[in-house]
Protein backbone atom coordinates (compact mmCIF):
# COMPACT_ATOMS: atom_id res chain seq x y z
CA UNK A 1 0.00 0.00 0.00
CA UNK A 2 0.97 3.47 -0.40
CA UNK A 3 0.25 6.55 1.98
CA UNK A 4 -0.88 10.14 1.07
CA UNK A 5 -1.75 12.94 2.66
CA UNK A 6 -5.01 15.30 1.44
CA UNK A 7 -6.91 17.87 3.27
CA UNK A 8 -5.46 16.10 6.91
CA UNK A 9 -6.75 13.02 5.64
CA UNK A 10 -4.92 9.77 5.00
CA UNK A 11 -5.92 8.36 1.50
CA UNK A 12 -4.30 4.77 0.86
CA UNK A 13 -3.77 4.19 -2.76
CA UNK A 14 -3.25 0.51 -3.78
CA UNK A 15 0.26 -0.67 -4.70
CA UNK A 16 -1.37 -1.40 -8.74
CA UNK A 17 -2.77 1.42 -8.92
CA UNK A 18 0.40 3.60 -7.80
CA UNK A 19 2.29 1.04 -9.99
CA UNK A 20 -0.13 2.04 -13.07
CA UNK A 21 0.21 6.22 -12.28
CA UNK A 22 3.96 6.59 -11.76
CA UNK A 23 6.66 6.15 -14.43
CA UNK A 24 8.74 3.44 -13.54
CA UNK A 25 11.96 4.87 -15.43
CA UNK A 26 12.85 8.68 -16.63
CA UNK A 27 14.13 6.95 -19.99
CA UNK A 28 13.64 4.08 -21.84
CA UNK A 29 15.83 3.41 -24.70
CA UNK A 30 14.41 0.66 -27.08
CA UNK A 31 15.63 -1.94 -30.06
CA UNK A 32 19.11 -1.26 -28.93
CA UNK A 33 22.05 -3.55 -29.60
CA UNK A 34 23.93 -3.44 -26.62
CA UNK A 35 27.46 -3.47 -26.41
CA UNK A 36 28.01 -3.26 -22.90
CA UNK A 37 31.85 -2.05 -22.57
CA UNK A 38 33.30 -5.92 -21.45
CA UNK A 39 34.15 -6.83 -24.99
CA UNK A 40 31.21 -9.31 -24.83
CA UNK A 41 29.45 -9.54 -28.29
CA UNK A 42 26.43 -7.16 -28.66
CA UNK A 43 22.95 -8.33 -27.86
CA UNK A 44 19.36 -6.98 -28.14
CA UNK A 45 18.02 -5.34 -25.23
CA UNK A 46 16.17 -2.46 -23.92
CA UNK A 47 18.23 0.05 -21.53
CA UNK A 48 16.28 1.86 -18.48
CA UNK A 49 17.43 4.70 -16.40
CA UNK A 50 16.45 6.31 -13.50
CA UNK A 51 17.97 9.44 -12.16
CA UNK A 52 21.84 9.13 -12.73
CA UNK A 53 21.76 5.20 -13.16
CA UNK A 54 21.41 2.35 -15.14
CA UNK A 55 18.50 0.41 -13.50
CA UNK A 56 17.85 -2.16 -15.41
CA UNK A 57 19.05 -3.72 -18.65
CA UNK A 58 16.28 -6.28 -20.62
CA UNK A 59 13.25 -6.33 -22.39
CA UNK A 60 11.03 -3.37 -21.07
CA UNK A 61 8.18 -3.17 -23.01
CA UNK A 62 5.47 -3.27 -20.72
CA UNK A 63 7.46 -0.46 -18.08
CA UNK A 64 6.44 2.98 -18.03
CA UNK A 65 8.72 5.63 -18.56
CA UNK A 66 8.87 9.28 -18.96
CA UNK A 67 10.62 9.33 -22.18
CA UNK A 68 11.42 6.72 -24.49
CA UNK A 69 13.60 6.76 -27.20
CA UNK A 70 13.74 4.14 -30.18
CA UNK A 71 17.28 3.31 -30.77
CA UNK A 72 16.25 1.85 -34.58
CA UNK A 73 19.19 -1.13 -34.23
CA UNK A 74 22.00 1.35 -33.56
CA UNK A 75 24.12 0.63 -30.86
CA UNK A 76 24.24 2.03 -26.88
CA UNK A 77 27.56 1.88 -25.71
CA UNK A 78 28.94 3.23 -22.37
CA UNK A 79 30.13 6.64 -22.87
CA UNK A 80 34.02 6.98 -23.86
CA UNK A 81 37.00 7.56 -21.36
CA UNK A 82 39.80 9.54 -22.43
CA UNK A 83 42.84 8.68 -20.28
CA UNK A 84 45.07 11.37 -21.75
CA UNK A 85 43.68 15.10 -21.45
CA UNK A 86 45.98 17.88 -20.67
CA UNK A 87 43.77 20.68 -18.86
CA UNK A 88 40.58 21.09 -17.32
CA UNK A 89 41.27 25.01 -17.26
CA UNK A 90 39.25 25.60 -20.52
CA UNK A 91 36.21 24.22 -19.05
CA UNK A 92 36.67 27.71 -17.07
CA UNK A 93 38.41 30.23 -19.56
CA UNK A 94 36.56 28.88 -22.69
CA UNK A 95 33.67 26.24 -21.99
CA UNK A 96 32.52 25.73 -25.38
CA UNK A 97 36.00 24.13 -26.01
CA UNK A 98 34.76 21.16 -24.38
CA UNK A 99 32.98 19.90 -27.58
CA UNK A 100 35.96 18.68 -29.26
CA UNK A 101 35.97 16.11 -27.03
CA UNK A 102 32.09 15.83 -26.42
CA UNK A 103 31.61 15.25 -30.19
CA UNK A 104 33.54 12.44 -29.76
CA UNK A 105 31.54 9.94 -27.64
CA UNK A 106 33.57 11.44 -24.21
CA UNK A 107 31.53 11.46 -20.99
CA UNK A 108 34.90 11.33 -19.07
CA UNK A 109 38.17 12.56 -19.11
CA UNK A 110 41.17 12.65 -17.45
CA UNK A 111 44.13 14.91 -16.95
CA UNK A 112 47.90 15.88 -16.33
CA UNK A 113 51.10 14.75 -17.93
CA UNK A 114 54.24 15.66 -15.50
CA UNK A 115 52.10 19.17 -14.63
CA UNK A 116 48.83 19.50 -13.27
CA UNK A 117 46.38 22.28 -11.99
CA UNK A 118 47.61 21.67 -8.47
CA UNK A 119 49.50 22.30 -6.25
CA UNK A 120 50.22 25.90 -6.97
CA UNK A 121 52.65 28.46 -5.46
CA UNK A 122 52.94 32.24 -6.12
CA UNK A 123 55.96 31.01 -8.29
CA UNK A 124 53.65 28.52 -10.49
CA UNK A 125 50.69 30.77 -10.13
CA UNK A 126 52.41 33.99 -12.10
CA UNK A 127 51.79 32.11 -15.50
CA UNK A 128 48.75 30.96 -14.32
CA UNK A 129 45.21 31.49 -16.02
CA UNK A 130 43.12 34.29 -15.91
CA UNK A 131 39.34 33.68 -15.15
CA UNK A 132 36.84 35.97 -15.85
CA UNK A 133 39.37 39.06 -15.32
CA UNK A 134 40.44 37.65 -12.08
CA UNK A 135 44.16 36.01 -11.60
CA UNK A 136 44.19 32.49 -10.30
CA UNK A 137 44.41 32.15 -6.59
CA UNK A 138 44.11 28.10 -5.74
CA UNK A 139 46.97 26.09 -3.72
CA UNK A 140 45.34 22.86 -3.50
CA UNK A 141 43.07 20.70 -5.36
CA UNK A 142 39.98 21.10 -2.97
CA UNK A 143 40.29 24.68 -3.90
CA UNK A 144 40.27 23.87 -7.70
CA UNK A 145 37.96 21.36 -7.93
CA UNK A 146 35.38 23.52 -6.13
CA UNK A 147 36.15 26.56 -8.84
CA UNK A 148 35.30 23.80 -11.23
CA UNK A 149 32.08 22.50 -9.21
CA UNK A 150 30.95 25.86 -9.39
CA UNK A 151 31.11 26.61 -12.89
CA UNK A 152 29.59 23.29 -13.46
CA UNK A 153 31.39 21.02 -16.14
CA UNK A 154 29.80 19.11 -19.12
CA UNK A 155 32.16 16.21 -18.67
CA UNK A 156 33.24 14.21 -16.04
CA UNK A 157 36.89 15.10 -15.13
CA UNK A 158 39.55 12.99 -13.12
CA UNK A 159 42.52 14.49 -12.32
CA UNK A 160 45.94 13.19 -11.30
CA UNK A 161 49.13 15.42 -10.05
CA UNK A 162 52.49 15.88 -11.80
CA UNK A 163 55.41 15.07 -10.58
CA UNK A 164 57.05 17.97 -12.40
CA UNK A 165 54.23 20.14 -10.71
CA UNK A 166 55.00 19.30 -7.45
CA UNK A 167 59.09 19.64 -8.47
CA UNK A 168 58.89 23.53 -9.94
CA UNK A 169 56.66 23.88 -6.92
CA UNK A 170 59.30 22.92 -4.09
CA UNK A 171 62.18 23.04 -6.18
CA UNK A 172 61.71 25.73 -9.58
CA UNK A 173 62.95 24.38 -12.74
CA UNK A 174 67.25 23.40 -11.44
CA UNK A 175 68.25 20.26 -12.82
CA UNK A 176 69.53 18.88 -9.73
CA UNK A 177 68.62 16.15 -7.18
CA UNK A 178 66.45 17.37 -4.17
CA UNK A 179 67.91 17.76 -0.65
CA UNK A 180 66.31 15.13 1.38
CA UNK A 181 63.66 18.34 3.22
CA UNK A 182 62.58 19.24 -0.18
CA UNK A 183 61.73 15.60 -1.24
CA UNK A 184 59.61 15.43 1.87
CA UNK A 185 58.59 18.62 0.73
CA UNK A 186 57.26 17.19 -2.59
CA UNK A 187 55.70 14.15 -1.19
CA UNK A 188 53.94 16.11 1.22
CA UNK A 189 52.44 17.79 -1.78
CA UNK A 190 51.60 14.35 -3.28
CA UNK A 191 49.55 13.14 -0.24
CA UNK A 192 47.98 16.67 -0.13
CA UNK A 193 46.91 16.29 -3.90
CA UNK A 194 45.64 12.43 -3.18
CA UNK A 195 43.81 13.42 -0.17
CA UNK A 196 41.69 15.87 -2.46
CA UNK A 197 41.18 13.59 -4.71
CA UNK A 198 43.70 13.11 -7.77
CA UNK A 199 43.90 9.32 -8.84
CA UNK A 200 47.63 9.21 -9.05
CA UNK A 201 50.78 10.87 -10.01
CA UNK A 202 52.28 11.34 -13.52
CA UNK A 203 55.35 12.04 -15.44
CA UNK A 204 56.20 13.39 -18.42
CA UNK A 205 60.22 12.57 -18.52
CA UNK A 206 61.21 14.08 -21.84
CA UNK A 207 59.88 17.78 -20.66
CA UNK A 208 61.88 19.66 -18.44
CA UNK A 209 61.77 19.62 -15.23
CA UNK A 210 60.37 16.54 -14.91
CA UNK A 211 63.40 15.29 -16.87
CA UNK A 212 65.35 15.99 -14.25
CA UNK A 213 63.92 13.58 -11.61
CA UNK A 214 65.84 10.42 -10.91
CA UNK A 215 64.03 6.86 -10.89
CA UNK A 216 64.68 7.16 -6.89
CA UNK A 217 62.80 10.27 -6.68
CA UNK A 218 60.00 9.11 -8.77
CA UNK A 219 59.71 5.96 -6.55
CA UNK A 220 59.44 7.74 -3.35
CA UNK A 221 56.79 10.53 -4.52
CA UNK A 222 54.98 6.99 -6.19
CA UNK A 223 55.16 5.28 -3.04
CA UNK A 224 53.11 8.47 -1.50
CA UNK A 225 50.80 7.76 -4.50
CA UNK A 226 50.15 4.18 -3.67
CA UNK A 227 49.83 4.84 -0.23
CA UNK A 228 46.37 6.26 -1.06
CA UNK A 229 45.36 3.72 -3.91
CA UNK A 230 46.87 5.67 -6.76
CA UNK A 231 48.37 5.16 -10.20
CA UNK A 232 51.42 5.83 -11.47
CA UNK A 233 50.85 7.68 -15.31
CA UNK A 234 53.92 8.57 -17.16
CA UNK A 235 55.38 9.91 -20.79
CA UNK A 236 58.37 7.72 -20.37
CA UNK A 237 61.89 9.11 -20.87
CA UNK A 238 62.44 7.63 -23.95
CA UNK A 239 60.34 6.45 -27.25
CA UNK A 240 62.77 5.21 -29.62
CA UNK A 241 65.69 3.88 -29.39
CA UNK A 242 66.05 3.78 -25.60
CA UNK A 243 62.00 2.12 -25.63
CA UNK A 244 62.87 -0.84 -23.96
CA UNK A 245 64.87 0.56 -21.37
CA UNK A 246 61.74 3.14 -20.77
CA UNK A 247 59.79 0.32 -20.01
CA UNK A 248 62.33 -1.08 -17.49
CA UNK A 249 62.21 2.17 -16.08
CA UNK A 250 58.34 2.30 -15.67
CA UNK A 251 58.14 -1.57 -14.10
CA UNK A 252 61.33 -0.66 -11.34
CA UNK A 253 58.57 2.42 -10.14
CA UNK A 254 55.84 -0.33 -10.25
CA UNK A 255 57.89 -2.54 -8.21
CA UNK A 256 59.54 -0.23 -6.43
CA UNK A 257 56.63 1.64 -4.59
CA UNK A 258 54.10 -1.36 -5.30
CA UNK A 259 51.72 0.65 -7.43
CA UNK A 260 49.90 -0.02 -10.77
CA UNK A 261 51.49 1.74 -13.71
CA UNK A 262 50.65 3.12 -16.96
CA UNK A 263 52.47 3.95 -19.85
CA UNK A 264 50.86 7.42 -21.94
CA UNK A 265 50.74 6.84 -25.85
CA UNK A 266 52.62 3.58 -26.06
CA UNK A 267 54.81 3.59 -29.63
CA UNK A 268 58.52 3.74 -31.10
CA UNK A 269 59.51 6.81 -32.82
CA UNK A 270 61.79 6.77 -35.68
CA UNK A 271 62.00 4.06 -38.37
CA UNK A 272 64.87 2.26 -37.46
CA UNK A 273 63.00 1.78 -34.11
CA UNK A 274 59.48 0.17 -35.12
CA UNK A 275 60.50 -3.16 -34.74
CA UNK A 276 60.88 -2.79 -31.05
CA UNK A 277 57.00 -2.16 -30.27
CA UNK A 278 56.43 -5.93 -30.32
CA UNK A 279 59.03 -6.50 -27.85
CA UNK A 280 57.99 -3.22 -25.43
CA UNK A 281 54.26 -5.03 -25.44
CA UNK A 282 55.84 -8.28 -24.82
CA UNK A 283 57.79 -6.63 -21.56
CA UNK A 284 54.27 -5.28 -20.87
CA UNK A 285 52.63 -8.51 -20.94
CA UNK A 286 55.40 -10.50 -18.85
CA UNK A 287 55.01 -7.74 -16.23
CA UNK A 288 51.65 -8.55 -16.12
CA UNK A 289 51.93 -12.19 -15.73
CA UNK A 290 54.18 -11.77 -12.76
CA UNK A 291 51.31 -9.48 -11.35
CA UNK A 292 52.13 -6.07 -11.69
CA UNK A 293 49.29 -4.00 -13.00
CA UNK A 294 50.80 -1.97 -16.08
CA UNK A 295 48.51 -1.01 -18.97
CA UNK A 296 49.49 1.70 -21.72
CA UNK A 297 47.61 3.57 -24.55
CA UNK A 298 47.39 5.15 -27.61
CA UNK A 299 46.53 7.72 -29.86
CA UNK A 300 45.39 6.40 -34.01
CA UNK A 301 48.03 8.71 -35.53
CA UNK A 302 51.42 8.61 -36.78
CA UNK A 303 52.16 11.90 -36.35
CA UNK A 304 52.83 12.58 -32.59
CA UNK A 305 52.17 16.17 -31.16
CA UNK A 306 55.09 17.87 -29.27
CA UNK A 307 56.70 21.29 -29.05
CA UNK A 308 59.35 22.46 -31.38
CA UNK A 309 61.62 23.37 -28.55
CA UNK A 310 62.15 19.66 -27.53
CA UNK A 311 64.03 19.03 -30.87
CA UNK A 312 67.07 20.36 -28.64
CA UNK A 313 68.79 18.68 -25.24
CA UNK A 314 66.54 19.03 -22.68
CA UNK A 315 69.43 19.74 -20.34
CA UNK A 316 69.08 23.43 -22.44
CA UNK A 317 66.54 24.61 -20.52
CA UNK A 318 67.96 23.99 -16.88
CA UNK A 319 67.50 27.62 -15.96
CA UNK A 320 64.20 28.03 -18.15
CA UNK A 321 63.54 28.83 -21.27
CA UNK A 322 63.74 32.93 -20.51
CA UNK A 323 67.61 32.37 -20.37
CA UNK A 324 68.26 29.80 -23.11
CA UNK A 325 66.10 31.18 -25.88
CA UNK A 326 67.92 34.25 -25.92
CA UNK A 327 71.12 32.39 -26.85
CA UNK A 328 69.60 30.98 -29.99
CA UNK A 329 70.79 34.71 -31.96
CA UNK A 330 74.07 33.60 -31.59
CA UNK A 331 75.43 31.87 -34.71
CA UNK A 332 78.08 29.72 -32.94
CA UNK A 333 75.49 28.96 -30.83
CA UNK A 334 73.49 27.39 -33.29
CA UNK A 335 76.20 25.89 -34.79
CA UNK A 336 77.27 24.03 -31.84
CA UNK A 337 73.28 23.13 -31.15
CA UNK A 338 72.98 22.02 -34.87
CA UNK A 339 76.15 19.51 -34.42
CA UNK A 340 74.68 18.01 -31.15
CA UNK A 341 71.35 17.38 -32.93
CA UNK A 342 72.70 15.76 -35.94
CA UNK A 343 75.53 13.55 -33.89
CA UNK A 344 73.92 12.11 -30.59
CA UNK A 345 72.30 9.57 -29.36
CA UNK A 346 72.25 9.98 -25.70
CA UNK A 347 68.56 11.52 -25.64
CA UNK A 348 65.27 11.91 -27.42
CA UNK A 349 66.31 13.04 -30.56
CA UNK A 350 63.33 13.87 -32.62
CA UNK A 351 65.42 14.94 -35.57
CA UNK A 352 66.83 11.18 -36.15
CA UNK A 353 62.87 9.98 -35.30
CA UNK A 354 61.79 12.06 -38.12
CA UNK A 355 64.40 10.71 -40.79
CA UNK A 356 67.05 13.97 -40.25
CA UNK A 357 64.46 15.50 -42.64
CA UNK A 358 62.70 19.14 -41.84
CA UNK A 359 59.98 17.96 -44.26
CA UNK A 360 58.43 15.24 -41.91
CA UNK A 361 57.93 18.11 -39.23
CA UNK A 362 54.77 19.99 -39.54
CA UNK A 363 53.99 23.18 -38.13
CA UNK A 364 50.63 22.65 -36.21
CA UNK A 365 50.34 25.77 -34.16
CA UNK A 366 52.18 28.68 -33.43
CA UNK A 367 51.86 31.63 -30.71
CA UNK A 368 51.62 35.22 -31.42
CA UNK A 369 55.38 36.59 -32.32
CA UNK A 370 55.26 34.11 -35.12
CA UNK A 371 53.81 34.30 -38.48
CA UNK A 372 50.40 32.64 -38.54
CA UNK A 373 51.00 32.08 -42.09
CA UNK A 374 53.46 29.06 -41.14
CA UNK A 375 50.39 26.81 -39.70
CA UNK A 376 50.44 23.87 -41.95
CA UNK A 377 53.93 24.36 -43.51
CA UNK A 378 56.72 22.18 -42.57
CA UNK A 379 60.04 23.51 -41.18
CA UNK A 380 61.41 23.15 -44.76
CA UNK A 381 58.57 24.81 -46.15
CA UNK A 382 58.61 28.06 -43.76
CA UNK A 383 62.88 28.19 -44.60
CA UNK A 384 61.44 28.07 -48.56
CA UNK A 385 59.30 30.86 -47.99
CA UNK A 386 61.25 33.00 -45.99
CA UNK A 387 64.31 32.09 -48.62
CA UNK A 388 66.68 31.02 -45.76
CA UNK A 389 68.42 27.69 -44.63
CA UNK A 390 66.03 25.42 -42.82
CA UNK A 391 68.41 25.26 -39.86
CA UNK A 392 68.01 29.07 -39.37
CA UNK A 393 64.46 28.50 -40.16
CA UNK A 394 63.88 25.91 -37.10
CA UNK A 395 66.04 27.92 -34.75
CA UNK A 396 63.80 31.41 -35.60
CA UNK A 397 60.91 29.43 -34.87
CA UNK A 398 61.88 27.86 -31.34
CA UNK A 399 63.23 31.43 -30.29
CA UNK A 400 60.08 32.85 -31.43
CA UNK A 401 57.74 30.09 -30.52
CA UNK A 402 55.94 28.65 -28.99
CA UNK A 403 55.80 26.29 -31.94
CA UNK A 404 53.28 22.98 -31.73
CA UNK A 405 54.84 20.13 -34.69
CA UNK A 406 53.89 17.20 -36.05
CA UNK A 407 56.34 15.38 -36.44
CA UNK A 408 56.24 11.93 -38.95
CA UNK A 409 57.36 9.28 -36.42
CA UNK A 410 55.92 6.04 -36.53
CA UNK A 411 53.87 3.34 -39.11
CA UNK A 412 50.71 2.21 -39.10
CA UNK A 413 51.89 -1.55 -38.28
CA UNK A 414 52.70 -0.55 -34.54
CA UNK A 415 49.56 1.28 -33.97
CA UNK A 416 47.52 -2.34 -35.01
CA UNK A 417 49.98 -4.38 -33.01
CA UNK A 418 49.37 -1.98 -29.97
CA UNK A 419 45.43 -1.76 -30.55
CA UNK A 420 45.57 -6.16 -30.47
CA UNK A 421 47.14 -6.02 -26.84
CA UNK A 422 44.23 -6.12 -24.46
CA UNK A 423 46.10 -3.87 -22.18
CA UNK A 424 45.98 -0.64 -24.20
CA UNK A 425 43.32 1.72 -24.44
CA UNK A 426 42.80 5.26 -26.11
CA UNK A 427 43.92 8.88 -25.31
CA UNK A 428 43.29 11.91 -27.03
CA UNK A 429 46.65 13.93 -25.92
CA UNK A 430 45.64 16.80 -26.84
CA UNK A 431 44.33 20.63 -25.15
CA UNK A 432 40.55 21.00 -25.17
CA UNK A 433 39.76 23.41 -28.31
CA UNK A 434 36.97 25.66 -29.83
CA UNK A 435 37.54 26.43 -33.36
CA UNK A 436 36.12 29.90 -33.36
CA UNK A 437 39.00 30.82 -31.42
CA UNK A 438 41.77 28.03 -31.78
CA UNK A 439 43.69 28.54 -35.20
CA UNK A 440 44.91 25.34 -35.15
CA UNK A 441 45.61 21.53 -33.42
CA UNK A 442 46.50 18.12 -34.06
CA UNK A 443 43.67 16.17 -34.94
CA UNK A 444 43.13 14.06 -32.76
CA UNK A 445 41.67 16.76 -30.44
CA UNK A 446 38.69 16.51 -32.48
CA UNK A 447 38.90 12.75 -33.62
CA UNK A 448 40.95 10.44 -32.37
CA UNK A 449 38.16 8.10 -30.48
CA UNK A 450 35.70 8.60 -34.28
CA UNK A 451 38.48 7.02 -35.70
CA UNK A 452 39.25 4.23 -33.92
CA UNK A 453 35.82 2.88 -34.90
CA UNK A 454 35.64 4.49 -38.57
CA UNK A 455 39.47 3.65 -39.17
CA UNK A 456 40.29 0.47 -37.37
CA UNK A 457 37.16 -1.26 -37.22
CA UNK A 458 35.38 0.02 -40.19
CA UNK A 459 38.19 0.18 -42.64
CA UNK A 460 41.58 -1.99 -41.33
CA UNK A 461 39.61 -4.10 -39.48
CA UNK A 462 42.18 -4.35 -36.89
CA UNK A 463 39.41 -4.57 -33.83
CA UNK A 464 35.69 -6.09 -33.50
CA UNK A 465 33.64 -3.21 -32.68
CA UNK A 466 32.80 -4.74 -29.33
CA UNK A 467 36.83 -4.73 -28.51
CA UNK A 468 37.64 -1.05 -29.60
CA UNK A 469 34.51 -0.30 -26.91
CA UNK A 470 36.35 -1.97 -24.40
CA UNK A 471 39.59 -0.28 -25.25
CA UNK A 472 37.30 2.84 -24.81
CA UNK A 473 35.50 2.35 -21.83
CA UNK A 474 35.94 -0.96 -19.10
CA UNK A 475 39.66 -0.84 -19.75
CA UNK A 476 40.28 2.83 -19.23
CA UNK A 477 37.58 2.45 -16.49
CA UNK A 478 39.31 -0.30 -14.22
CA UNK A 479 42.59 1.99 -15.15
CA UNK A 480 41.39 5.08 -13.23
CA UNK A 481 39.36 2.79 -10.59
CA UNK A 482 35.78 3.64 -11.20
CA UNK A 483 34.61 0.90 -10.64
CA UNK A 484 30.76 3.11 -11.71
CA UNK A 485 31.48 3.56 -14.96
CA UNK A 486 32.79 2.26 -18.28
CA UNK A 487 30.54 -0.71 -18.36
CA UNK A 488 26.28 -0.92 -19.03
CA UNK A 489 24.82 -2.77 -16.28
CA UNK A 490 21.90 -2.13 -13.75
CA UNK A 491 23.51 0.17 -11.07
CA UNK A 492 26.42 2.03 -13.10
CA UNK A 493 26.20 5.43 -13.52
CA UNK A 494 24.30 6.73 -16.79
CA UNK A 495 27.34 7.82 -19.06
CA UNK A 496 26.38 6.44 -22.59
CA UNK A 497 26.07 6.87 -26.19
CA UNK A 498 23.67 5.81 -28.84
CA UNK A 499 25.19 5.55 -32.51
CA UNK A 500 25.05 4.34 -35.81
CA UNK A 501 28.92 2.19 -36.32
CA UNK A 502 28.67 2.47 -39.53
CA UNK A 503 28.49 6.47 -39.83
CA UNK A 504 30.25 7.55 -36.74
CA UNK A 505 33.47 9.54 -38.36
CA UNK A 506 36.61 11.63 -37.17
CA UNK A 507 36.44 14.57 -40.04
CA UNK A 508 39.51 16.24 -38.81
CA UNK A 509 42.39 15.90 -41.00
CA UNK A 510 46.07 17.60 -40.60
CA UNK A 511 45.49 20.15 -43.25
CA UNK A 512 41.69 20.91 -41.86
CA UNK A 513 41.98 19.73 -38.22
CA UNK A 514 39.21 22.42 -36.34
CA UNK A 515 36.18 19.79 -37.60
CA UNK A 516 34.19 18.25 -35.18
CA UNK A 517 33.53 14.68 -34.71
CA UNK A 518 30.27 13.55 -36.40
CA UNK A 519 27.66 10.80 -35.70
CA UNK A 520 26.87 10.22 -32.23
CA UNK A 521 22.94 10.99 -32.32
CA UNK A 522 22.62 10.75 -28.18
CA UNK A 523 24.77 11.43 -24.93
CA UNK A 524 24.05 10.74 -21.67
CA UNK A 525 26.21 11.94 -18.73
CA UNK A 526 25.12 10.98 -15.28
CA UNK A 527 21.65 10.41 -16.89
CA UNK A 528 21.15 14.00 -18.36
CA UNK A 529 21.23 14.33 -22.34
CA UNK A 530 24.30 16.82 -24.01
CA UNK A 531 23.37 15.45 -27.16
CA UNK A 532 19.84 14.71 -27.94
CA UNK A 533 18.82 13.34 -31.41
CA UNK A 534 22.03 14.86 -32.95
CA UNK A 535 21.70 17.69 -31.54
CA UNK A 536 23.82 19.92 -28.93
CA UNK A 537 22.10 20.88 -25.51
CA UNK A 538 23.27 23.30 -22.60
CA UNK A 539 23.11 20.80 -20.01
CA UNK A 540 26.38 20.37 -17.60
CA UNK A 541 26.17 17.16 -15.52
CA UNK A 542 29.59 16.28 -15.31
CA UNK A 543 31.21 15.54 -12.52
CA UNK A 544 34.39 15.89 -10.30
CA UNK A 545 35.63 12.51 -9.83
CA UNK A 546 37.55 12.22 -7.00
CA UNK A 547 39.79 9.11 -6.30
CA UNK A 548 37.97 6.63 -3.95
CA UNK A 549 34.91 8.87 -3.20
CA UNK A 550 32.60 7.95 -6.73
Amino acid sequence: MRLYSLCGFLLVLPVAAWAQAAPVYDLVIRNARVIDGTGSPWYRADVGIRGDQIAAIGDLRSQRARRVIDAGDRVVTPGFIDLMGTSTLPLLTEPSAAWSRLAQGITTMMVGEGGSEAPQNARTLGRGAVINGQPTTWRRYREYFALLERAGVPMNVVHNVGAAQVREVVMGVEDRRPTADELARMKAQVDSAMIDGAVGISTALIYPPGAYATTEELIELSKVAAARGGVYFSHMRNESADLLTSIREVIAIAEGARIPAHVYHLKAAGQENWPLVPQAIELIADARRRGLDITADIYPYIRNGIGLGSFLHPRHYAKGEAAFLPTLRDPATRKALRQEVETTRDWENWYRHVGMNWDNVLITGAGPAVDQSYVGLSVRGVARKRGVDEWDAFFDLVQNGPVDVAPQSMNEEQKHQALRAPFVANEVDSPLADPATTKSAHPRAFGAFPRIIAKYVREDKVLTLEGAVQRMTSLPANILRLRDRGRLAPGMKADLLIFDPDSIQDRATFEKPLQYATGIDYMFVNGKALIDGGKRTAVRAGRVLRAGRN
